[in-house]
């Protein structure tokens, strides 16, 4: 794969989380021609309908592995989150090229990104297959069946019932002096772009918490 459509998937916090889940990985070069993802929105909001795509139909279900063809090709997922609204946590980095950075009071770090033109890495049709092609793509040596299911809020309003977007998850427990880390990523076949939310904390039992309030509080939204 030409190295000037690589799309950088991680940098600044995300590369050392992949060294710690993924066991390294290498930071890509951002292709300056290409277009920058929109900036996240503060709070989650359901999508507009634009012709063509009911993004409001797609957003009011579930949206698993197998239902990404239903996404519209060209505009990107967005992530939108509440989460510095919980207790003990703070935005310290918002929407930098499409990234956004959590810190907790007890240390833990939750960094999160959207990025685009992820064509070379795309299974037609398959976000499954497609994501693990984004994984082996950050480590050529992974073993994919090591990526677990794992799900975040999908675009909806919040006095909507919660809807849920599958990801695959790669999880690193603590080890002796380490510290635990949680990956979560999908690449979207249709519109070609992905998420990447990565979480690292002191231990498993710190990892745990906050997990619950990453799943509790970020939401992907469709594109519009």
């Amino acid at each position: 794969m030409a190295v000037n459509v690589r799309r950088r998937l991680v940098a600044f916090g995300l590369a050392g989380t992949l060294g710690l889940a993924l066991g390294g990985c290498s930071v890509n070069v951002p292709d300056p021609t290409a277009q920058k993802p929109s900036p996240s929105e503060s709070t989650p909001a359901t999508p507009t309908i634009t012709p063509g795509h009911d993004a409001a139909a797609v957003a009011a279900k579930d949206l698993p592995l197998g239902s990404g063809a239903s996404l519209v090709a060209g505009e990107p997922v967005t992530i939108a989150s509440r989460l510095e609204e919980v207790p003990g946590w703070t935005l310290t980095r918002s929407a930098m090229q499409g990234e956004s950075r959590y810190t907790k009071s007890d240390g833990c770090v939750v960094d999160s990104r959207v990025s685009i033109n992820q064509g070379p890495l795309v299974v037609a049709g398959d976000d499954a297959a497609s994501t693990k092609a984004l994984f082996q793509y950050l480590d050529a040596g992974i073993d994919v069946s090591r990526l677990k299911p794992a799900t975040l809020r999908w675009g909806q309003d919040t006095d909507q019932p919660r809807r849920t977007v599958e990801l695959l998850a790669l999880k690193s427990p603590a080890a002796s002096g380490g510290k635990a880390a949680l990956v979560l990523a999908r690449l979207f076949s249709g519109p070609a772009s992905s998420v990447f939310v990565s979480i690292v904390c002191a231990d498993d039992a710190a990892l745990a918490k906050a997990t619950a309030d990453v799943q509790a509080q970020l939401v992907v939204i469709p594109p519009a």
